[in-house]
């Protein structure tokens, strides 16, 4: 094999070409061609050359020229590997890649020399823990009898260094080998390893994944938390045993809501794990304005170098943890084979006696996902080892070649599905981490990425979509004027309304006309225009509630009704006192004119109208979303506040109904052709029996259809008082003119 390097002097370069082509005429276009566009002349001219001769001519810039016999074809190494290492070989090796040192020696580059092997510094005991726990984990799998039976798990385990183009180095170290050549025919036809446990920071994640994405090999991190490695596009092979920076981020973000802290400062490290964790955590704040199996500390103590004979990381953690030094003095001089050393180790050392980072299994959370990490690699091999043929997950139900399968197949292998979206995994009982049950998220929670270890609670005015993937706003729920039964109440008041007006009208063109005149004219205008206000003040309840319309609404109503039932109470009394009036020598009729009728009026409604006053002063109704009514819908209704003002005020009607009905009841059997007294009561009687059945009807009645009752009560009764009382006199009026006589009105009527 001839090799030429281009990284050697021009000059040498020429003389082992002329070594090479002595004696042909190349000699003399080496002689001739000058620098290195002339050296590319000469290779090009020798790889015309070797073809013609039967010979393999290779060139690599970067590396090396090489010209080797036909039949001995080469692959050949980029340069020597120089990372620190633990192996142990299987039938099936898995990766690790761990940052056992925290930083390298600063080195500078000349490009005169080659550079030396990279030499890291500051050895990191809780890091070798984690190696120690995937370790830890391979034994174990290997004594257990049902999972991998008759295989042998093996590993290889990189130090990073704590830099991510380390980490991405030693990643292609285990998918090629460390062998210097590999015959052409013998190269690795897939990777060394099938999977990898990588790695701690996510920076380093990124960077791996990102190499072994193109190459479908399944990498499981135990502690990169970047929620940007959830990209399954950019990341397609990338798993992870620790949960998301995304979930971190919101629970931070609910905990600053739940303070009401308005105004944060926020800190992180320059890093991909704190800019990204930062960012999942601003964008969350924007929108809401394990204990490890038993044994592993003995597995810990149990380390000694005689186990790892030679292992530059183990010797290096012995000396570091005891202060001392493995390498040997030279009796016969004296003089150490290093530098001066602290004192010699005797290999009677005791980690049992140790207390630091490595041997403190008090906090075990990142090392058991280093553990679960390699439990889940293990379980996917196993399962793909125990596929069946004829219902394999591969074309057509096919399983992997156990002898050649190939990197991409293990994830698929898994002891379970992903768990997509709308769900959340749940693990099975006493099985491994990797398989798990997927379960649907309750209503009003979501998980909208794959894998989801936990549903997330929608807040209080959104609801899950049907494919519990993504919150939904709540939709506000009143009574509109634009639904049907906002349409149809409406009407109602409208025409109730109008049929208010119209009888007022009427009656104030047959104003001189003795029905219009009995029993206070003045009263029967009044009624009719309180009884308009009750038509009126439905409306005001119908629509989205408002601070104006929740205080308009009840406060009118209250009103309004007491204004109808004073008037309806002074028609009934005027009547009792006419009656009593015509009896001998009785002058009570002088003691209830026009006057005390007004007043009368004019109090028992000022009573209604400060009870009110005080209710809107001290704690007015406010309109309110209710959240709680449905988990689909936002109620938007008016809260009454102060249930003593409301019920006073519902009181207070009721009182004076009960009086009015009953003085009414008293005067039915009056003896006169026309007996208001008959009209009131039986007016009265619908009047109560619509609010009695109203209260059991208001109660049942769920949501907008609260407020419809209410409306419906409040027509009905005024609809009651309005025929009951005016439309025999209309009747008259209109029909029966005849009728409409002082001499009719006053006729007894006959027994």
């Amino acid at each position: 094999m001839f090799v030429i390097h281009i990284d050697d002097l021009y000059e040498n370069v020429v003389k082992m070409i002329r070594k090479f082509v002595v004696g042909t005429k190349f000699g003399n276009i080496v002689n001739r061609e000058k620098g290195y566009h002339g050296l590319e002349r000469v290779l090009h001219l020798l790889e015309s050359k070797a073809e013609k001769s039967h010979m393999e001519f290779h060139v690599d810039k970067r590396e090396s020229l090489q010209l080797v016999s036909s039949g001995s074809l080469i692959c050949k190494r980029r340069e020597l590997f120089d990372l620190f290492s633990l192996s142990k070989e299987g039938d099936i090796d898995i990766g690790g890649i761990f940052a056992l040192h925290s930083r390298t020696e600063q080195s500078e580059l000349s490009f005169e020399i080659r550079p030396r092997a990279v030499k890291c510094e500051s050895f990191v005991l809780r890091q070798f823990r984690f190696t120690q726990a995937m370790i830890f984990a391979i034994e174990e799998i290997n004594r257990d009898p049902t999972l991998l039976p008759n295989i042998t798990l093996g590993y290889r385990i990189y130090d990073s260094c704590n830099q991510p183009h380390f980490s991405v180095k030693a990643v292609f170290e285990m998918i090629n080998g460390q062998d210097p050549t590999f015959p052409k025919r013998s190269c690795p036809p897939r990777s060394l390893v099938p999977a990898i446990v990588a790695d701690a920071a996510s920076s380093q994640s990124l960077a791996v994944a990102a190499s072994v994405g193109p190459f479908k090999i399944p990498m499981v991190s135990y502690f990169s938390t970047c929620a940007c490695l959830s990209n399954r596009r950019k990341f397609p092979s990338f798993f992870r045993t620790i949960p998301s920076d995304y979930f971190q981020a919101k629970a931070l973000a609910q905990l600053v809501k739940r303070f009401g802290w308005t105004w944060i400062g926020t800190v992180k490290s320059d890093s991909d794990y704190g800019n990204f964790g930062m960012q999942a955590f601003t964008e969350t704040v924007q929108k809401l304005g394990v204990c490890n199996s038993p044994g592993f500390k003995n597995f810990l103590t149990g380390l000694h170098p005689s186990a790892y004979p030679g292992n530059d990381i183990v010797e290096e953690f012995w000396e570091k943890t005891f202060s001392c030094s493995l390498k040997k003095i030279d009796n016969s001089t004296g003089i150490t084979t290093t530098t001066a050393q602290p004192r010699q180790c005797t290999g009677t050392e005791n980690l049992k006696a140790v207390s630091n980072s490595y041997t403190d299994t008090s906090q075990l959370r990142v090392t058991n996902k280093v553990y679960e990490a390699t439990y889940a690699i293990a379980h996917a091999l196993h399962n793909m080892f125990s596929c069946k043929s004829g219902e394999g997950p591969f074309a057509n139900q096919s399983c992997a070649n156990i002898s050649h399968f190939q990197p991409w197949q293990v994830p698929k292998a898994v002891c379970s599905n992903s768990c997509s979206p709308g769900t959340r995994k749940a693990a099975r009982k006493g099985l491994p981490i990797c398989c798990f049950d997927c379960i649907p998220c309750a209503q009003g929670a979501i998980s909208n990425t794959t894998d989801s270890i936990e549903c997330m609670r929608c807040p209080i005015d959104s609801w899950s979509n049907d494919r519990q993937d993504q919150c939904i706003q709540k939709q506000n729920d009143f009574l509109s004027f634009a639904e049907v039964m906002g349409i149809i109440l409406t009407t109602l008041a409208l025409i109730g309304s109008c049929s208010t007006a119209t009888i007022g009208g009427v009656f104030l063109l047959h104003k001189d006309t003795p029905i219009v005149k009995a029993n206070n004219s003045e009263l029967s205008f009044l009624l009719l225009f309180a009884l308009t206000l009750c038509f009126l003040c439905s409306i005001s309840f119908i629509g989205e509630p408002s601070p104006w319309s929740c205080m308009l609404r009840h406060t009118m109503f209250g009103v309004s009704f007491v204004l109808c039932v004073s008037c309806v109470l002074g028609k009934t009394i005027v009547v009792v006192m006419a009656f009593q009036a015509k009896l001998p020598s009785n002058n009570v009729a002088k003691w209830f004119g026009p006057r005390q009728q007004r007043l009368t009026v004019f109090l028992l409604t000022l009573l209604q109208c400060l009870i009110c006053t005080v209710w809107l002063i001290k704690s007015p109704p406010i309109p309110v979303r209710n959240m709680a009514y449905s988990n689909k819908v936002i109620l938007l209704e008016c809260n009454v506040r102060s249930e003593v003002a409301f019920y006073c005020v519902l009181g207070y009607i009721g009182c004076l109904s009960l009086v009015c009905f009953a003085v009414a009841f008293l005067a039915r059997n009056l003896p006169d052709n026309f007996n208001e007294a008959k009209y009131i009561t039986f007016s009265m009687l619908i009047f109560c029996a619509v609010w009695i059945s109203f209260i059991p009807a208001y109660v049942s009645s769920p949501g907008k259809y609260t407020v419809a009752v209410e409306v419906f009560a409040i027509l009905a009764s005024s609809f009651g008082l309005l025929f009951c009382i005016f439309a025999p006199k209309c009747y008259i009026i209109l029909l029966k003119p005849e009728r409409n006589t002082k001499k009719h009105l006053m006729e007894k009527v006959s027994s």
